[in-house]
């Protein structure tokens, strides 16, 4: 049989692939023999280290319950010593406990004998009563009675001895506090006081000025005296003309004026106008600059421009010859010192120390009293309700309900009643030393009352026999409180009641 191409062919791809398939397996046996081994390498390695570490865990726990055991030694010892020292406390307190169960029993021991002390005293002291009551002929509730009595009358004498002496301290105390906090404040505060009328004087350079200030058929001077307001007094005094009006403002306006007139010599009715609505706006000007030099002078800000204006008018408003302007910087410069002194508000006193007579400006040409009229200028521009309140109460038209307001009302006294600040007329100062003898002699008891010292103090002398000390202190009270409420007056009045007993016996 002849072989193909083809088979031969196969035969051969066949040897070739058993050949292939044979070098494979060489191959994988190769292979795998050495993973093999490499598997022993490595198990042997971790066997050894489990061994290792099962070694240190034997050590590990080994170390550990030693430890235990010396801890556990240790805390047993500790709780012996701990046991024994409760033992210890367990006895003291025993001993303690015993020893104050032995206290009580000696303590009841005690009271039972104090009991029948008590009991034994008790009966002494109703017997002592019995006898008492035997020998004095008074019962028990007559004795007790006749006792308050005097006890009364002992406290009483003795509770009008100690309102005496604290009345007396306190005064002391007050007086010298309050005589040292306005010293101070009198001292720091020194303005200048211009006593004013109501009549200016303008000085001629000739008496032939005079006619010309009259001119024909009088003309001039109907024309000035029309366009201010002001009465002009042309009279036998040489080179002088007098100016007489109530309202400052307009006499300074027409005074202004007519100076402006005798150094211009042109003096006609247009001329005159002129001159008048000048001076007009010279004085407002010089109004408005005297109340904002005053609040600044004051330290007070934010008022109101018509509240300075009107401030300012004050400049030319007298009461009882004292300036009103400078009355007014005075009061609040002291009202903001002694508030200063005593911790209260000092911007509410000085500003409503500089405001409190505010109405005056007004109070001319409007009606209500200033009092009320400086009310309604400071709530109109926006015033505090504090400072509204102190310039209402500052005359005690309502009660002061703040420091400030009492404060304000104290500056404004001791401003007035300053010696030499005001002027008073002849017939006002009798009339008021006449009103405080007329109150002071009209109680009963009273002999003889003398107004003294320009009238700051009256002086009252009773009848001894009818006024005890209690009742004269009651009867000053009563005089001052009268002289108060009916009667004004700057500054204060002191009022002395004089109680004296003379006995007189001669010796033959």
């Amino acid at each position: 049989m002849s072989l193909t191409l083809s088979d031969i062919v196969l035969n051969s791809l066949t040897l070739l692939f058993a050949l292939l398939a044979y070098l494979m397996y060489k191959q994988y046996s190769r292979v795998n023999e050495e993973n093999i081994k490499l598997i022993k390498a490595d198990a042997e390695k971790e066997s050894l280290i489990k061994k290792e570490a099962l070694m240190a865990a034997q050590e590990a726990v080994k170390s550990e319950r030693e430890r235990l055991q010396e801890e556990t030694k240790e805390r047993r010892q500790e709780f012996n010593r701990t046991e024994e020292k409760l033992t210890r406390r367990e006895n003291t307190i025993d001993e303690k406990l015993q020893s104050i169960s032995d206290r009580e029993a000696k303590i009841e021991q005690q009271k039972d004998e104090l009991l029948d002390k008590e009991n034994e005293l008790a009966g002494l002291m109703q017997k002592e009563i019995e006898e008492l009551e035997r020998i004095s002929g008074l019962s028990t509730e007559d004795a007790k009675k006749l006792l308050l009595d005097k006890l009364k009358q002992d406290l009483q004498q003795e509770s009008i001895q100690l309102i005496r002496e604290n009345e007396m301290h306190i005064k002391e105390v007050s007086e010298q506090k309050s005589k040292e906090i306005l010293t101070t404040v009198m001292q720091r505060c020194l303005i200048d006081q211009v006593v004013e009328s109501t009549v200016s004087v303008v000085q001629l350079p000739s008496d032939e000025m005079k006619g010309r200030i009259i001119g024909r058929e009088g003309r001039n001077i109907r024309t000035l005296e029309t366009l201010t307001g002001v009465d002009l007094i042309i009279d036998d005094t040489p080179e002088a003309v007098v100016l007489s009006c109530f309202d400052p403002v307009k006499r300074e306006i027409a005074k202004t004026a007519l100076e402006k007139l005798v150094l211009d010599g042109r003096i006609h009715p247009v001329r005159i106008e002129e001159m008048v609505e000048k001076s007009k706006n010279e004085i407002e000007q010089k109004i408005f600059h005297e109340g904002e030099q005053a609040a600044m002078d004051m330290g007070v800000m934010n008022l109101n421009k018509e509240l300075i204006k009107t401030l300012g008018r004050l400049y030319y408003r007298t009461s009882y010859g004292q300036n009103v302007l400078k009355h007014s910087l005075e009061v609040g410069h002291i009202a903001g010192m002694l508030a200063a002194e005593i911790g209260a508000n000092v911007a509410i006193a000085k500003r409503a120390g500089l405001l409190h007579d505010i109405g005056k400006a007004v109070d001319q040409t409007q009606e209500g009293t200033h009092i009320e009229l400086g009310v309604e200028l400071a709530r109109k521009y926006g015033e505090k309700e504090a400072v509204v309140h102190a310039i209402e109460a500052h005359h005690d038209d309502v009660t002061a309900n703040t420091i400030e307001a009492v404060l304000v009302k104290l500056a404004d006294a001791i401003s007035a009643g300053r010696p030499g600040s005001r002027r008073d007329t002849l017939e006002i100062y009798i009339k008021r030393l006449q009103k405080l003898e007329e109150i002071a002699t009209s109680y009963e008891g009273v002999k003889q009352s003398f107004a003294v010292q320009a009238g700051r103090e009256v002086r009252v002398i009773v009848q001894p026999e009818k006024y005890d000390d209690v009742a004269s202190a009651k009867l000053a009270r009563d005089i001052s409180k009268r002289i108060e409420e009916e009667l004004d007056y700057p500054g204060q009045i002191r009022v002395t009641v004089v109680r004296e007993v003379r006995v007189t016996e001669i010796a033959k």
